[in-house]
């Protein structure tokens, strides 16, 4: 809170130089001159600093250095609605493995602040261990929403530029193996989890899907890293 209100003061006053300064009394995570830093605790700036970070490819493979295990690729140009586009190889981000998978910078780096902020928070606090491995069922996927008609062409989904992933799962540090289609709906301390691990994505991904949406999702979450801001 003092920080927010010193963050204010400064702006209110045109402390542009104190912001920019080496010195600057301001933490990283409320300076909005300083860019995303995956370990910075979450502030109102967060999201902010997340979404430019997001729109540029350099700015997104810095934000990530250190924190995931990423090989940036060639663009895959398949057709204008299919693409991958600021391509990378993602097989980690922070303490989780992942089944190596291409995806987009943007989702790379919003798994890697879900890692940072809720998974792994969620897991020491719930299950009194830490997450090991995110189990994923694919990024890209060059396929439509719907089939479509003549008067209504087919809508493509996300997945068919690499906007979006499906998550099943997570196996954790001591062998437990979690996954939403077997523990969603217990009583238990997994299914707690999960939840979390669901609310916990909604302040990163522009769009999040769990089991609670349809049956369609009964079996994985679908993150996307566009959207309007659907949370369920």
């Amino acid at each position: 809170m003092a920080a927010a209100f010193l963050f204010l003061a400064l702006v209110g006053g045109g402390g542009f130089q104190l912001l920019t300064h080496p010195q600057t009394p301001l933490p990283s995570a409320w300076n909005p001159t300083i860019p995303l830093r995956i370990a910075d605790p979450v502030t109102p700036l967060t999201g902010w600093k997340l979404s430019r970070a997001a729109q540029d490819p350099v700015a997104c493979l810095v934000a990530l250095d250190g924190f995931a295990d990423v090989t940036p690729q060639q663009n895959r140009e398949v057709s204008e609605n299919c693409h991958i586009r600021n391509r990378v190889e993602l097989s980690g981000v922070g303490q989780a493995r992942l089944r190596a998978i291409e995806t987009r910078c943007p989702i790379a780096l919003r798994l890697a602040m879900w890692e940072q902020h809720s998974l792994q928070p969620a897991a020491q606090d719930l299950l009194g261990t830490s997450v090991a491995e995110i189990l994923h069922i694919g990024s890209y996927n060059c396929r439509a929403m719907r089939t479509g008609s003549a008067d209504d062409p087919p809508r493509m989904s996300t997945h068919a530029t690499a906007d979006a992933i499906d998550i099943s799962g997570f196996t954790f540090a001591d062998g437990r193996r979690v996954s939403l289609l077997n523990h969603w709906d217990d009583n238990m301390p997994e299914a707690a989890f999960l939840r979390q691990a669901r609310d916990g994505a909604c302040r990163f991904f522009k769009l999040t899907l769990s089991p609670d949406y349809n049956t369609l999702h009964a079996d994985h979450f679908h993150l996307q890293s566009v959207g309007w801001g659907l949370c369920r």
